[in-house]
């Protein structure tokens, strides 16, 4: 747990860029407002916190999950939070999808194009075996890995 009751605190930059883009343009807020503002939003973080983990823990549960956060906001008659939290949860959730399938599909690419570069390396004569073939056709052929040379 927090050393401090300072740990607990939400950090500065994040409440600032909230509270600017919850407001109109032109609107500023004072130093103490933030700080309020900030310590409001970290004690409901953490009432939240505590709340959904009585659910989880009265299911007999030891992970807080969604569904017990939603039942912490219900329990807390934050209900009208309920749905516009679980439409981010759901844009989240959409969002890591495509992130994964996107990291998939670029892997898989990389893949085809290194797989292509191989067939073509060896459709051009580029491997190694191609080397060792032309290396036996020069003049004084070797017999296991000894050069014979004629001599006249």
């Amino acid at each position: 747990m927090a050393e401090r009751p300072e740990d607990l605190n939400l950090p500065n930059a994040v409440i600032a860029r909230l509270i600017k883009d919850a407001l109109p343009d032109g609107v500023s807020v004072a130093k103490e407002a933030r700080m309020a503002i900030a310590k409001a939003a970290s004690v409901f973080v953490l009432y939240t916190t505590s709340t959904a983990n009585s659910m989880a823990q009265k299911n007999k549960k030891k992970t807080v999950s969604s569904q017990d956060v939603f039942s912490a906001m219900k329990e807390m008659e934050f209900e009208k939070f309920i749905e516009p939290l679980q439409e981010s949860l759901d844009l989240y959730k959409k969002s890591m999808q495509n992130k994964k399938e996107q990291k998939e599909a670029k892997a898989k690419a990389k893949k085809e194009v290194e797989g292509k570069k191989t067939h073509e390396d060896k459709k051009n004569g580029d491997d190694d075996s191609s080397m060792e073939t032309e290396d036996s056709n020069k003049e004084g052929s070797s017999e296991n890995g000894v050069e014979v040379l004629e001599i006249s």
